[in-house]
Order: C-alpha cells, then sequence, then structure tokens
C-alpha cells in the first residue's frame, strides 16, 4: 500500500477519537466522579479495599476521609507484596509490571506498579490521542509517510517472581504493538540497549538511514543525541539529515531553556513542537493546540485527579480539594488514583491551572525541588523561565543549571547560589546575572520581595560550569539516558557541592 494512502488511512482512524475527547470538555466533573467510582467497585473486594470498605464509599467527601493521601513509603508494604508474587492486594486484576524509578531524592528505588489497564488506557491511549489532537491541528501532516524517533530509557526488563520490572519505557516497548514497532526508529534492541554510551551510536546508525517525521524524547537528552547525530554526519542542520521532520514530542523536563537551541537544530517555521507531561505512575496531560505551553488534563485515562494547594501542603491545615475546587494560577500538589491501584498517591509534582474550562495545566515543579528557605518559594517553572529569557536577551545558551541555598550566618545574609553550564557563555557574567535576578524578581512576587534592597537575599551567586559537568555527573551516579537529571532547585546543598566537587 503506498505510503500516502497509509498516512491518510492513520490520520482518520486517529481522528475518530477527537469526539470521545470533546466529552469530557463538556463534563468534566461527571467523567471524573465516574471515572473514581468505577475504579472503587473495580478494587473493593482487594485488600485495601475491604480494609477502607470500599463498597460503601458513595460520595467524594467519604472517599477523601477514608482513605489517606499517601506516599510511595506508605504503599510500599503493598506493592512489595505484589511484587512477592501476591496479587488483588490494591488491584482486582494481576500486575505483571512494576516501572523502576529511583528517583532524584532518594536513592532508593521505586517499583511503581503498571497494570494491563494502565497499559491500555493510559499509555498507549495518551500515545493515540497525542496523534490524534496533532493531525487535527495539522491536517496537511504527513507524520505517517516516516517514522518517529524514539528516545527512551536505557535498561531492559529483569524478571522477579513471574513480575517484571525496569525503565517504563521498557515496559512500553516489550508491549508495543506491531504496528507501532514498524513506525518507529530505532529498533526496539537498539532501544532497549543498557549502555548510553554504546546505545547513542547505535541509535544515531540506525535512525540517520530512515525518513524520520518526527521525534520524541526528553529535551535535554535529545539534545545530546542531535548533536551527535550532526557531529557524525557533517551536516549544519537536522533537517539536511531528515527533510521530512514535522514535530518535536518532548516532556520530562521544562523545554523553555532548550527551544532556541531546537530552532537553530530545526531551522524551519512550520517545525512543531508538543508537550507532554507523563511519568512512571502514568500519562497525565498532552498538548492539545499548535503553538501552545498549557497542556490539557486528560480525564478519561482512568486516573482520578486531587490537588494539595501549596500554601497549605505540610502545615496542619492542609487540605485536598478535587478537580472542581481548583483555581487559577495556583500551585498545587498533585494527587492520583489509578488504575494501577495507586490510591490517593502523592506523585511529587506541582502544577499550575492556566485554564479551567477546558482544564489546562502547566507543570511547575516537584513538591521537593524549590527554594522556599528564605520564604522566597521560588518553583522550577520560575528559574526555567528566567533562564530563557536572560538568554534570549544576552544572546547566550545554557545546557542544564542546579540552584541551592546560601544559609544565613550571624555575619551575612542568604543568597542563592547557581551552577550553570552553557552551551554558549554571556560575555559580561555580571550583566546575566544581574539580568537573571531581574527576570525572576519580575516572575515571583515573593522573591522580588526578599530581594528588595537586599534586605532578606543578596545578589545570586553564579558559578560556571566546565564542559559536559552534568553529563559526567549523572554518568558517576549512574544515570545516564532515559528522564534522569539533576534537580533544579533544592532547599539543601548536596546536588551543588557534589557538582562544585567535579566543577
Amino acid at each position: 500500500m503506498p505510503l500516502p494512502i497509509i498516512n491518510s488511512i492513520a490520520s482518520w482512524i486517529l481522528k475518530k477519537r477527537i469526539h470521545q475527547i470533546e466529552l469530557f470538555l463538556k463534563y468534566p466533573h461527571e467523567v471524573q466522579e465516574e471515572l473514581l467510582f468505577g475504579l472503587l467497585k473495580q478494587a473493593e473486594q482487594t485488600v485495601l479495599g475491604k480494609k477502607y470498605d470500599f463498597s460503601s464509599i458513595k460520595n467524594y467527601k467519604t472517599f477523601s476521609e477514608r482513605i489517606p493521601v499517601s506516599s510511595y513509603e506508605e504503599l510500599e508494604p503493598y506493592i512489595e507484596q505484589t511484587r512477592q508474587g501476591a496479587q488483588n492486594v490494591f488491584w482486582n486484576t494481576n500486575i505483571k509490571y512494576f516501572a523502576k524509578s529511583s528517583g532524584t531524592t532518594n536513592a532508593k528505588s521505586k517499583f511503581i506498579p503498571v497494570s494491563n489497564e494502565a497499559l491500555e488506557n493510559n499509555h498507549y491511549k495518551a500515545s493515540k490521542d497525542l496523534l490524534a489532537l496533532y493531525l487535527n491541528n495539522n491536517e496537511d501532516s504527513q507524520l505517517f509517510v516516516g517514522k518517529s524517533l524514539r528516545l527512551g530509557g536505557s535498561k531492559q526488563l529483569y524478571e522477579n517472581n513471574n513480575t517484571f520490572f525496569g525503565d517504563l519505557s521498557a515496559i512500553l516497548i516489550d508491549n508495543m504493538p506491531i504496528w507501532a514497532e514498524f513506525s518507529s526508529t530505532p529498533s526496539n534492541k537498539v532501544s532497549l540497549m543498557s549502555d548510553w554510551e554504546t546505545k547513542l551510536p547505535a541509535i544515531i546508525k540506525e535512525s540517520i538511514q530512515e525518513n524520520v517525521t518526527s521525534l520524541a524524547g526528553v529535551p535535554s537528552w535529545m539534545m545530546v543525541l542531535l548533536n551527535h547525530a550532526l557531529a557524525t554526519t557533517g551536516k549544519n542542520n537536522l533537517l539536511e539529515i531528515w527533510p521530512n521532520a514535522e514535530v518535536y514530542f518532548h516532556g520530562g523536563v521544562s523545554f523553555d531553556p532548550y527551544k532556541e537551541q531546537y530552532k537553530k537544530l530545526f531551522p524551519r517555521e512550520t517545525f512543531k513542537y508538543y508537550e507532554i507531561y507523563n511519568a512512571s505512575e502514568g500519562f497525565f496531560a498532552l498538548q492539545d493546540l499548535n503553538h501552545s505551553n498549557e497542556l490539557l488534563l486528560m480525564l478519561d485515562y482512568g486516573i482520578f485527579y486531587e490537588f494539595i494547594p501549596m500554601d497549605t501542603f505540610g502545615k496542619i491545615e492542609q487540605k485536598t480539594i478535587p478537580l472542581s475546587e481548583v483555581e487559577l494560577n495556583k500551585n498545587y500538589a498533585l494527587i492520583i488514583t489509578t488504575n494501577s491501584g495507586l490510591w490517593r498517591y502523592m506523585i511529587g509534582d506541582t502544577v499550575r491551572f492556566t485554564s479551567i474550562n477546558p482544564y489546562r495545566i502547566r507543570v511547575t515543579g516537584r513538591t521537593k525541588h524549590h527554594i522556599n528557605v528564605f520564604g522566597e518559594e521560588l518553583m522550577v517553572e520560575n528559574t526555567d523561565v528566567a533562564i530563557a529569557k536572560t538568554c534570549e536577551i544576552l544572546n547566550c545558551e545554557v545546557i542544564d543549571y542546579t540552584v541551592a541555598p546560601i544559609f544565613m550566618t550571624e555575619k551575612s545574609k542568604g543568597a542563592h547560589e547557581w551552577i550553570i553550564e552553557f552551551k554558549k557563555q554571556p560575555v559580561d557574567l555580571e550583566k546575566f546575572s544581574q539580568t537573571l535576578d531581574k527576570m525572576l524578581q519580575e516572575l515571583n512576587s515573593d522573591y522580588e520581595a526578599k530581594r528588595y534592597n537586599n534586605m532578606t537575599l543578596n545578589p545570586l551567586v553564579i558559578n560556571i560550569a566546565r564542559e559536559h559537568l552534568f553529563y559526567d555527573w549523572l554518568k558517576a551516579n549512574d544515570k545516564l539516558g532515559g528522564q534522569h537529571k539533576v534537580p533544579r532547585l533544592s532547599n539543601e546543598r548536596t546536588y551543588l557541592e557534589s557538582l562544585l566537587a567535579m566543577k
């Protein structure tokens, strides 16, 4: 069958889903409520279902009062039972797969359950929806004439007591429908290579021979891959390698600090960027409009959403609210109940609603990855945008950065200390520091108040990292590839001091 016909058929099939999406856009609260009671019904005979008497829960109020909000550590005993072979513990169908996630704040590995329902009705459904929405917005797309260059994790699956664990990407590849493998590059064999530095040239060798029309992966690691592709081929930009490339689907870290660099790699005005928000625990939101920085919260993926306002987070008055009670432009900690049996699970991310009709969000950071030592409530969203604006003003480029507090002493005030790896350094570092500080003050009024007349916080302290510092740190900590990254912000100095020691 000719490729243009395949492209047309695939587009037609995917766009049929648009009508279902319109349903939850029109009735968001009803869809979420029905989903919650469906999850409770399905799990009522599990160990957890009997413990909390799921069968008698008839409204959200009872649900929120009876079942506690939980961290991974609190759910771990139930997860371990299932990993050791027990079933029907927190979900009524067999859990065969566990996405291994070491996280960044805890060296101890997490094993996130991934049910068959989550694979089909969450992760794979989201992948199809992303394509459906993109095609709906771009009628002349030739996406399926070529292949998608995917960049996933770097570990294969390992067996334990008839269960399997590994990177989420490895689980997805292991269960991937045949049509998805045919439309992707590199091959599954290369995608699942465990050694990043061997895998990188193998991906390039396979992919430069293909007609790549789209790319998918984490911006920081994709940037490493694409720069290697240019070095290998001697080309000036990626359109000389893949002239039909039309879109990059990205997630995992903020795109703001990388956007200008990608524009140079794909120097075509019509080239598009689509963002996604997913994790080992589930797929939550995706960009549904061209040229947007907002993500549509997907309400029919087997996930019930709740939110903790960050101004009450960790306090006695902490409260949890359903989707129907959220407000615009407030930061919330995200709580999820999923079709893999995670009940009122605190994922650790923070989000901000940019729209409530429909519900669109921006990911603003992590509950543990912000700086609030001095009451400044600095979020990753603030620093990413400030870095991007500063680089645009001063014509420089940043590869990576991290920030930590300089704590107050009897003799000195506090400050924020940065270490930044530049691809293109600013001509005047002092001007860069002043401009970045100004951008942060414009974006965050709490930070501005603490910086007023150096009352609480002194000016920024900027360290320039040597070339490849962040890459070498990740390599030394066995975190190359996948979605691993150095935390951007921290309330303590562990990451910063570790990087400075390698500087």
